[in-house]
């Protein structure tokens, strides 16, 4: 049977009730890709387009995203994030950029959205500053790889 402690009595979708829960260290993890056009990924790499430099500034709305989840997601905790740390790579074989976060937290709920919002709109602000160069691109792949902390312990996504 599903859990329905989100909906109350009168039928509407309510947060989940996180304050009996024991205050614990979390982390999560997330990772996703945009692909690209080779070109486009030279250009990524140079830092430098009309908009100004693409990774610095993807890197950058991934942070303040993850600070902003709670506002995004309907019914997600605000959390007081101890740490955000967006990082992008090349992988020239794709082509492709792939981004990575990690979020922190000391509380009584995870930070798994924080994570997969920080991909996400790292992702799409890197569409945003390429969009002009290469409108073929696809973001892929926005995936929770690991995250620790919490009543259900921790979990870590097998490797395919």
């Amino acid at each position: 049977m599903a859990d329905l402690t989100h909906i109350g009595p009168d039928g509407r979708a309510r947060m989940v009730d996180v304050g009996g829960k024991v205050v614990t260290d979390r982390m999560a993890c997330a990772t996703g890709r945009i692909n690209m056009q080779a070109a486009t990924l030279q250009r990524a790499l140079s830092r430098d387009t009309k908009k100004g430099d693409p990774v610095a500034i993807a890197e950058l709305a991934g942070i303040m995203a993850a600070k902003r989840t709670a506002d995004l997601i309907p019914l997600c905790h605000p959390l007081p994030l101890t740490s955000v740390k967006v990082a992008i790579e090349a992988d020239p074989e794709r082509p492709a950029l792939t981004v990575s976060a990690r979020a922190k937290t000391s509380g009584q709920t995870g930070v798994e959205m924080e994570a997969l919002t920080a991909v996400s709109v790292a992702c799409l602000t890197l569409y945003d500053m390429l969009k002009a160069i290469d409108k073929t691109m696809t973001i892929e792949a926005i995936t929770l790889n690991e995250k620790t902390g919490g009543k259900s312990g921790d979990y870590k996504r097998a490797e395919p």
